[in-house]
């Protein structure tokens, strides 16, 4: 799963727009969904460790993608902060 979110682009869709990209990975998220059901009530062992080894790449996958935008919002507060900073300094306070 995460090399399936790697090569869809976990961060900045490669090749499509971001509604294509959305639509990608709503369309990833039901069949993954589905197999779940079936695997639960089937009791189909080989499926639910799939689906386990599945959601455990989707968990890490998510997990670049939140740290992305930690970054992102970090930068950003930085120069926010600066530009108080110099937007103060001008009158002395």
């Amino acid at each position: 799963m995460l090399g399936v979110l790697v090569g869809i682009g976990i961060n900045q869709p490669r090749g499509t727009s971001i509604k294509m990209w959305c639509y990608g990975y709503l369309a990833i998220s039901i069949v993954f969904d589905i197999l779940v059901v079936l695997a639960l009530t089937n009791q189909y062992a080989p499926l639910t460790a799939t689906l386990l080894g599945l959601s455990a790449g989707a968990a890490t996958g998510l997990g670049i993608h939140v740290t992305h935008h930690i970054s992102e919002e970090d930068h950003h507060d930085q120069n926010t902060e600066t530009k108080k900073e110099k937007a103060s300094s001008l009158f002395g306070f």
